[in-house]
């Protein structure tokens, strides 16, 4: 699996450096940075800009990239010992998962699940996550209903996050949590709304039609986060 840019690179080397196998340089850099990847003792390949961007599929790879072990996904038991879960259904694009993912790192989110998305694209992900996903366990199931009806049995108050839902100013979260949140263009199903316990929604002062998913997920994590 390969990884590229500057500060998902770094960050694997700081945080999950037994992932890494080999680092790819296609330019000269500061000594501080190349003494991060040199302390590997692991391979320093050095390429030319051309292969260099075909490695990286023709992303901005900045000039440094990472070959580093696949990114495994956990277990649905392992999330369970937890009390801080985002159920992400739905959700397609990559630069929402990456921020909501590092949104969720940064805000106390202890595990996160992946639904209805049957090949989410980790590679992709570690990238526009910033490199948070090394460090956030995950699993992907297919069916959210199923593991709605999971998480009430071990426990968790089950949040939804739609524009219709109360003011989420009102509510006093539960020690254990789960957030659901559904996808760009549809929101969450209608399956999942009328069983969550809550349905929770950001009060705007103008009027608008909504906020992207990954910036109302900050938001309601943040509250969560901050009244828990």
């Amino acid at each position: 699996m390969i990884i590229y840019g500057k500060q998902v690179v770094l960050y694997a080397i700081k945080h999950c450096s037994e992932k890494i196998q080999q680092i790819y340089l296609a330019k000269e850099w500061d000594k501080h940075t190349f003494r991060q990847c040199a302390n590997l003792n692991k391979p320093i390949i050095r390429l030319d800009p051309k292969k260099a961007q075909a490695l990286a599929k023709g992303g901005n790879h900045q000039g440094i990239l990472a070959e580093i072990a696949p990114i495994l996904p956990c277990r649905f038991d392992e999330l369970k010992q937890y009390s801080r879960i985002l159920v992400l259904c739905g959700i397609s694009d990559v630069g929402n998962l990456g921020a909501i993912f590092r949104s969720a790192y940064c805000l106390g989110v202890e595990g996160i699940i992946i639904t209805q998305i049957q090949n989410p694209k980790l590679e992709s992900i570690a990238r526009t996550s910033s490199g948070a996903i090394f460090s956030l366990p995950f699993c992907i199931i297919n069916n959210p209903l199923d593991v709605l009806n999971e998480l009430k049995l071990a426990g968790f108050e089950c949040y939804g996050a739609d524009m219709r839902g109360e003011n989420i100013a009102h509510l006093k979260p539960a020690q254990k949590w789960s957030l659901f949140l559904g996808n760009e263009s549809e929101g969450l199903m209608t399956k999942i709304s009328k069983k969550v316990d809550k349905i929770l929604s950001i009060k705007m002062r103008n009027g608008f039609d909504s906020l992207n998913v990954s910036v109302a997920a900050g938001i309601v994590m943040a509250y969560l986060d901050s009244n828990t």
